[in-house]
């Protein structure tokens, strides 16, 4: 079973090993547990952890924090053992998607499952849900050390990378993975540029139960000066929010009462949904939205996965699939290098950012186009991006190919 060592017990020694992941979130713990089952020795430093809560018997109330996890994710969480895992009772597939504009004359876009030939379009699943799955499959993986610390330093060379932790210990190995998020230590270490913008929106989460049926059904409202609404399917009549809110509407929504919200999100999503109420216990979260766009996914002996690779914007839901697919990627990438290159080969590590360039900027560009698009409040805009909409519906080859890439297929 693998614990977490104390990095007190480290402290002034050498822990060698192939591969180093810096990072504490479901693309690491992934990202781990992969490499580890293709044979690699992995090391996971982790920031120290907080004092575990008190045990609770009740049923755990619903995460606000949740991921819409497309095919690719479904499948390389498939591979590792960990879907299964899951707590599939808390699991809400996504049967269809419609889009909604804004405007006297609002145009739509509607996707379903069925039209792509597939059982679900994506899968709605809780933060913890994912991490509880991952962190059980960690504790009994093999060639997987899970070290607590703080890292102080990095180094790369011809021979090897290290990673010194603020206590003296030293992580030696051959290849450095940065998940460490959108502020990564690891990326700024590596003196990799990157373009940077804020939205001046938050992303306002929080959940809900529903008088009538969602039906599987994940809805999307661009309402213009208000932002995006969101809401997910969860299981039962319940749904989850995203709410791409400017900063000063944000901040309002978040002084204000769950059942205040619920009024306001009646309006915008014109009752589709009956009357929302707020999920007990209430609980709710912002989270400030940007463009992270480094100028490069690896340095020597170094690979980024995740928001340390890249930050978009929520309202296509894909940060995280985006995520899993640098995984699926690296893995590859590693598993097919020829026998005389090591795991931190510049050839290798050139390759694996090749091979997700591309998917990279596609998303990148869609998302903060879309973003820029609906947030102009200009009635030309507003007539030709429903137009738009409207078009895009009744073009059916364009329509299943938009479908197969969110999908990851």
């Amino acid at each position: 079973m693998n614990t977490p060592t104390n990095s007190l017990s480290i402290a002034a020694a050498r822990r060698d090993t192939d591969i180093c992941i810096v990072g504490n979130g479901a693309i690491a713990k992934t990202a781990a547990l992969g490499l580890a089952q293709a044979g690699h020795r992995v090391t996971l430093l982790t920031p120290p952890a907080p004092a575990p809560a008190a045990h609770v018997t009740t049923e755990q109330p619903w995460d606000v924090r949740v991921y819409a996890l497309n095919h690719t994710a479904h499948t390389l969480l498939s591979s590792l053992k960990v879907w299964g895992a899951l707590d599939a009772s808390r699991i809400a597939p996504v049967e269809s998607m419609v889009v909604n504009g804004d405007g006297q004359q609002p145009g739509d876009l509607a996707f379903d499952a069925f039209g792509a030939h597939v059982g679900a379009l994506a899968w709605i699943v809780e933060d913890r849900n994912l991490n509880q799955a991952l962190d059980a499959a960690l504790r009994f993986a093999p060639h997987i050390d899970i070290v607590q610390g703080r890292a102080s330093a990095l180094a790369a060379g011809v021979d090897g990378a290290s990673v010194t932790l603020d206590d003296g210990g030293v992580i030696a190995c051959q290849l450095i993975v940065g998940a460490d998020g959108g502020q990564s230590w690891v990326r700024g270490q590596c003196d990799i540029g990157l373009d940077y913008r804020p939205y001046h929106q938050k992303a306002v989460v929080t959940n809900f139960s529903c008088e009538k049926p969602h039906h599987g059904a994940a809805f999307q409202w661009f309402t213009g000066q208000e932002g995006i609404v969101a809401l997910l399917p969860l299981p039962g009549n319940r749904v989850s929010l995203v709410w791409s809110a400017p900063d000063a509407l944000a901040a309002t929504l978040m002084s204000e009462t769950l059942s205040e919200m619920a009024v306001r999100l009646a309006v915008l999503c014109e009752g589709r949904l009956g009357a929302l109420r707020p999920l007990v216990p209430e609980m709710v979260r912002d989270l400030p939205l940007s463009l992270i766009r480094p100028h490069s996914m690896v340095a020597p002996r170094v690979a980024l996965i995740g928001d340390a690779a890249h930050v978009i914007h929520p309202l296509a839901g894909h940060g995280m699939n985006l995520g899993f697919a640098d995984v699926a990627q690296l893995l590859a990438t590693l598993g097919a290098r020829e026998a005389h290159r090591g795991l931190g080969d510049e050839r290798v590590l050139a390759r694996y950012a090749r091979a997700r360039h591309e998917d990279v900027l596609l998303m990148q560009a869609a998302t903060d186009g879309l973003a820029r698009l609906f947030g102009a409040d200009l009635e030309p805009l507003r007539v030709a991006r429903n137009l738009g909409l409207n078009l895009l519906n009744k073009l059916p080859v364009l329509k299943r190919r938009l479908m197969s890439h969110a999908m990851g297929k």
